[in-house]
């Protein structure tokens, strides 16, 4: 016997014009749903920012918002399944047929058959219900932009090295390659850290003039040189505070170096032009691509320098080890650049995200990104597909470069990512592929830094 406790309620968002009194009237009586209604489209965003809803109705209506508008607003919240209830005279209008075509599951015209309408909304949830791409946890991930995301054995050892460090006010150095998120892993050690509510300034070394970046970090006074007609803050002055983020750091100039070393030690600063010091409790990041260590051996970094700024160091892992948090990623470019998407687009293929998986990512996140919302516009079915990528869909990208035991390290490590991929992280079900039982599943996972 099923009792009531037992029946899962369907949630159900409706935007109707003319009130909930019409849009009961419309749909009928909806035993075992959860009816919102909201009367336009803003009160709808706000409902949807805060609460997720699978199948949407849309009652459509003469006075209300503009096809343009509609169109923006279910680009945006693609995730719900949304029916759409017109007046059968709209339909002449090729703006709205190309809306229904691209964004509604179904349409339907007025008077709407009640019976008729429930199919639809009942097919429309169990879609939904099938799809789940976004879980709950992963959208509110994606709105905190200083959240580093990511569930491998990597970023988890990243995240847990961030939260100790943020709390001692001490240098560090971050290295990692270009794109990987070095700036991103800076913005969260000022958020965790007791600086948090001041300010946080960033600056690249390596894109300001080596002519004028003594003055951009150090300010100036007014008739210290041409051009100086009054006097000018400098970025580690206006971080007080806070922190600042020197980015590329080994691309700072020696002179420069030199000075940044004092303000290190004596924690105050002169102007350029200036004759008083200038106190400035500012915590110093950096971060850099390069070899430090090298690049001191080679003089060109000061090794006084170099360990001062290496009180604490982390590595920002490239993408190419953490490929398990390739879905994860994708999934959140996908959301975040909705409105980007060509309108049939409704997701990424499985074949796409296989041949994710085989690529290197020499750009890292940056990389994927950029491949990503390129293909979000200029896809042309339902999913991404490899092409849209401009990856191939099948075998290495690279060629192979490594000894014979790294070759079949790699290869081991590759066909347990791909299988994890396919049975959507079902341990059980990745092992029955792979011919191994679940523990040695696990046990080769670890061997390779997979997370679970």
């Amino acid at each position: 016997m099923i009792t009531r406790a037992t029946v899962s309620v369907k949630r159900l968002l409706c935007i109707s014009g003319e009130g909930s009194a019409h849009a009961r009237a419309c749909h009928g009586e909806l035993p075992g749903w959860d009816v919102c209604v909201v009367e336009n489209i803003a009160a709808a965003r706000k409902v949807l920012s805060q609460q997720h809803y699978g199948v949407g109705l849309l009652l459509d209506s003469s006075d209300g918002a503009g096809d343009a508008e509609i169109e923006r607003f279910l680009r945006q919240h693609h995730h719900t399944r949304w029916i759409g209830v017109f007046d059968a005279p709209r339909l002449d209008h090729p703006a709205l047929r190309e809306l229904i075509a691209a964004h509604l599951v179904d349409f339907h015209t007025r008077p709407a058959d009640a019976l008729r309408l429930k199919h639809s909304l009942g097919h429309a949830h169990g879609m939904a219900t099938l799809a789940k791409t976004t879980p709950p946890h992963r959208r509110q991930a994606s709105e905190r932009a200083s959240h580093i995301d990511g569930a491998s054995r990597a970023i988890v050892r990243l995240r847990a090295h961030i939260d100790k460090i943020a709390a001692i006010d001490a240098p560090v150095l971050i290295s990692g390659e270009s794109g990987s998120g070095k700036e991103l892993a800076a913005q969260e050690l000022h958020l965790r850290s007791q600086r948090a509510s001041g300010p946080f300034i960033a600056i690249n070394c390596a894109a300001v003039s080596p002519a004028l970046i003594h003055s951009e970090l150090f300010g100036h006074e007014r008739g210290s040189f041409t051009g100086a007609t009054r006097d000018k803050q400098g970025l580690l002055e206006a971080a007080s505070g806070g922190s600042i983020f020197l980015d590329e750091i080994g691309d700072l100039p020696l002179d420069l170096q030199a000075s940044l070393l004092r303000f290190l030690q004596e924690r105050v600063i002169y102007r350029v032009g200036g004759t008083r010091t200038i106190a400035v409790d500012a915590r110093v990041i950096t971060a850099t691509h390069v070899n430090l260590p090298q690049a001191v051996a080679e003089g060109r970094f000061r090794e006084d320098l170099y360990y001062r700024l290496s009180v604490f160091p982390i590595r920002v892992p490239p993408l190419r080890e953490r490929k398990e948090d390739l879905p994860l990623l994708t999934d959140l470019i996908f959301n975040k650049y909705a409105a980007e998407r060509s309108p049939q687009l409704k997701g990424v293929s499985r074949e796409a995200l296989l041949a994710m998986a085989r690529y290197e990512w020499p750009g890292n996140v940056r990389e994927l990104i950029n491949r990503v919302r390129r293909a979000m516009v200029l896809a042309e079915q339902r999913l991404i597909m490899p092409e849209d990528l401009d990856l191939p869909s099948a075998g290495p990208i690279c060629p192979v470069k490594e000894g014979l035991g790294s070759s079949r390290l790699s290869a081991e490590r590759t066909a347990i990512g791909e299988s994890l991929a396919r049975s959507g992280n079902n341990i059980s079900q990745a092992a029955r592929e792979l011919g191994v039982s679940r523990m040695t599943l696990y046990r080769l996972m670890a061997k390779h830094a997979i997370s679970p």
